[in-house]
């Protein structure tokens, strides 16, 4: 697997240590696509018209030059780590995202910051991860690696939460991609609680621990015949009652990637985005990767 892409990795920077920081990342994985990053800085200040903006203090030419330069040292960045790859760089006027969620239409990944520098710099904020990780077009991935957690993590292994819905499958390729490019193993977790489908189960006596049999195979089953497109991936399950998020969040503390769906099977449609996903944004210390439903 593992195949040269096309579509470039898309970062968007907004000069901040965190954008950096998703730089540096998108850029180890765009080498590991064996494809082009894309950084990108969505300019507010460019736009034609956005309602409620105030003008920059500064003098345009003042403000060009700051974005020009930020874009030069991301690039630079992410030529240090990777130094083959492919870089291009542009400023695009809008804000941060609804620029990523238009390169997102031509992109293999975007990838952003949890937050930025706070007020109109920060717009690469919690903010903007959620609404790219809610409207893009596809997969999103929010840096948000606590200091030394890259270093704890580097040899940690890829997470993928599955939750039985249709979105399943698209989860567990991106799962087993990440596990195949960075030689490490994948551990898939499946959570389930005494809500919906398990209410029902209660009500016709099967007790907790046949409940947790069920979820067994479920996961067995929706695994079968993985092991065969990727025979080089060491797979481990983990079943658990309880929060999803929980789960995912303590397997997190040793992962290198997580990979989760936008929105779960008990997500309520227009929802922007599912409580699972949103506690990994804004807790998780490893980077995390959001995959949409074909048609979510």
């Amino acid at each position: 697997m593992n195949e040269a892409q096309t579509e470039p990795v898309v970062v968007g920077i907004d000069g901040s240590g965190t954008a950096r920081r998703a730089v540096r990342w998108a850029a180890g994985e765009a080498a590991r696509r064996r494809t082009r990053l894309r950084i990108v800085y969505g300019d507010v200040f460019a736009a034609p018209a956005i309602p409620g903006l105030r003008k920059a203090q500064a003098p345009p030419e003042v403000v060009r030059a700051d974005v020009e330069k930020s874009l030069a040292e991301a690039a630079e960045a992410a030529r240090r780590e990777s130094p083959e790859l492919a870089v291009e760089t542009a400023s695009l006027p809008g804000t941060p995202s609804s620029v990523l969620i238009e390169e997102s239409r031509r992109a293999g990944l975007v990838v952003v910051g949890d937050r930025g520098l706070g007020g109109f710099t920060g717009l690469l904020a919690g903010s903007v991860a959620v609404a790219v990780a809610a409207h893009g077009h596809g997969p999103t991935a929010v840096v948000r690696a606590r200091n030394g957690h890259e270093q704890e993590a580097a040899h940690g292994p890829v997470v993928v939460g599955l939750d039985g819905s249709r979105n399943d499958e698209r989860l567990l390729v991106q799962g087993f991609e990440a596990a195949t490019g960075y030689e490490a193993p994948l551990h898939v977790v499946h959570a389930w609680n005494l809500v919906g489908v398990d209410v029902r189960r209660m009500r016709v006596g099967l007790a907790a621990d046949e409940i947790q049999a069920g979820e067994e195979r479920l996961l067995s089953e929706l695994l079968s015949g993985w092991g065969e497109r990727y025979p080089d991936v060491e797979v481990h399950h983990h079943v658990t009652r309880g929060s999803a998020a929980a789960e995912l969040l303590r397997h997190a503390e040793q992962a290198r990637l997580v990979v989760v769906g936008a929105r779960g099977r008990g997500g309520f449609t227009g929802m922007l985005l599912g409580s699972t996903s949103q506690a990994l944004i804004h807790h998780a210390p490893c980077p995390i990767l959001i995959v949409r439903a074909a048609n979510g």
